[in-house]
């Protein structure tokens, strides 16, 4: 499926989910089969020379991209949830958002030294989730390679902010 394809299946929602917002509602590239075997080839061929162990998603639309791109890899998945969502022992990072902050957490068994993980979300505004994700696989003792999301909203600066925090890391967009 041609990528032009694939990328007219994103719709946006102006005004959500407050006004003055153009909202990127991916959902019509999951449900496409075509359109997720694209996303899920660009990432893979992307990566290939990474030699990846794990793919960590982050909740809550990283999980649907991670996990499919984990099997399609045939590698493993761990998630990265909000807080207080994992019934282990779990690493913890706050980070800020716009009007406060919230925190993220992977189980501490989840990664090893071992692993050489990629990062999987579906969009990318400021980087702080991506960030506070980075520092969990850090915390884990394993080796991040990369980020890979579907969009990125270049105005916000989140690559160039993940970019700084892990500059041997690679920010990779299958749209735009």
């Amino acid at each position: 499926m041609p990528r032009e394809h694939a990328e007219s299946l994103i719709v946006e929602i102006p005004d959500y989910p407050n006004p003055g917002v153009i909202f990127k509602d991916l959902t019509p590239v999951f449900s496409d089969p075509a359109a997720m075997a694209f996303v899920l080839d660009a990432c893979a061929t992307h990566f290939a020379d990474k030699h990846l162990t794990k793919i960590a998603g982050i909740e809550a639309r990283g999980f649907m991209v991670g996990a499919a791109l984990a099997s399609h890899l045939n590698i493993g998945f761990v998630p990265i949830r909000k807080k207080g969502k994992l019934p282990r022992d779990t690493y913890r990072v706050e980070y800020t958002l716009e009007y406060g902050t919230d925190a993220i957490e992977i189980h501490k068994d989840a990664l090893t030294s071992a692993d050489h993980v990629l990062l999987v979300d579906d969009v990318l505004a400021t980087g702080g989730t991506a960030c506070a994700a980075g520092e969990l696989v850090n915390l884990c003792g394993a080796t991040l390679e990369g980020l890979a999301v579907l969009l990125n909203l270049d105005f916000l600066g989140g690559a160039e902010r993940f970019a700084q925090t892990f500059p041997n890391t690679d920010v990779f967009t299958v749209f735009g």
